[in-house]
């Protein structure tokens, strides 16, 4: 299948997911906030273990089927700090990239705008600095 079609076909899952959540729930599909509070409130929480288990073992379903494992991803002890950074950035930031990029953005909240834009801001010039750095053109 060509690449643009299985992003299409992701993107389309991820917005179908999102809206479910959002007329099912009425809540919004914020991964670092349903991590978040699963741990803060477990008696409150089944749906949001139930989501986490889902995103986490439909991962590995898909790893399973397409034999994705070695796809070149970094050490496990870089992958623990690297996920514990982004935890603590989704905490200093009020919430993560799927929070505020695909749920804030899709209801219009000026809040996730000026996010999503301060994040993409900020991966752009990191990218530019490494590239600067290392040496790197491309």
């Amino acid at each position: 299948m060509h690449p643009y079609l299985v992003s299409l076909f992701g993107g389309l899952l991820i917005g179908a997911s999102v809206w479910l959540m959002l007329a099912g729930l009425g809540r919004v599909t914020g991964i670092s906030g349903i991590a978040a509070t699963a741990l803060t409130a477990p008696k409150e929480s089944l749906w949001r273990y139930a989501f986490l288990i889902g995103l986490i073992g439909g991962g590995l379903l898909f790893m399973r089927l397409f034999n994705t494992a070695s796809i070149g991803v970094a050490s496990t002890p870089g992958l623990i700090v690297a996920g514990l950074l982004v935890g603590f950035g989704t905490v200093l930031g009020g919430g993560c990239t799927s929070g505020h990029g695909v749920c804030g953005l899709g209801r219009r909240s000026p809040r996730s705008l000026i996010a999503t834009f301060t994040f993409m801001v900020a991966g752009m010039a990191t990218v530019a600095v490494i590239r600067a750095l290392s040496g790197s053109a491309a």
